[in-house]
């Protein structure tokens, strides 16, 4: 039977660490207990972070990889278009299709297409732009861009209790402190 879910007024559990080294060990812990729906705030990329929270593997270069193709086959079927039918030049007796010639413009449109799917690949991925966030309301969450660590422990969780995973949290090791994040 799957279970009902009701919103409650709080969004998660959220625990603060000093050190990336307490944060991941912490989000391990959590992973090997059972928790599911997590995830991790740092004031710079830690990839073992991201593997212990279980983020899955993005799309992102597969998109900015269509993005190059859609851009150098656009590149160069205008220029074929402009030489061969809607403009035709005879200049010093090279054939319309010079392939050659289109090198640079196909080159640069390829570039253009893939930085283009990325921005806005990047973009739709994470959702952005998303002016609030719950976890904006958190204590001291303000630091997460500066010196401190975050892992969340988010309401759709299976797992999730207010009580017991605040009682989790508040026993793992390098705490610095637990608190409840509301809606």
């Amino acid at each position: 039977m799957a279970r009902k879910l009701t919103r409650p007024t709080v969004y998660g559990v959220m625990a603060e660490f000093d050190d990336p080294t307490h944060a991941v060990a912490a989000a391990q812990h959590a992973r090997a207990a059972g928790y599911t729906r997590m995830d991790a705030y740092s004031p710079f990329p830690i990839e073992a972070l991201s593997e212990a929270v279980g983020l899955p593997k993005n799309n992102l270069p597969l998109i900015v990889l269509i993005g190059g193709i859609l851009g150098g086959l656009g590149g160069y079927l205008m220029q074929y278009y402009l030489s061969v039918w809607n403009y035709p030049l005879n200049v010093g007796g090279k054939p319309l299709h010079s392939w050659p010639a289109f090198i640079p413009i196909t080159f640069e449109t390829t570039v253009l297409g893939a930085a283009l799917f990325a921005v806005f690949g990047m973009l739709a991925l994470n959702g952005l732009p998303e002016p609030y966030h719950p976890v904006f309301n958190a204590p001291d969450f303000a630091l997460a861009t500066r010196d401190r660590f975050f892992l969340l422990v988010e309401w759709r969780d299976p797992k999730f209790d207010r009580a017991v995973t605040g009682d989790f949290l508040r026993g793992l090791e390098g705490v610095k402190g637990v608190s409840e994040v509301e809606f």
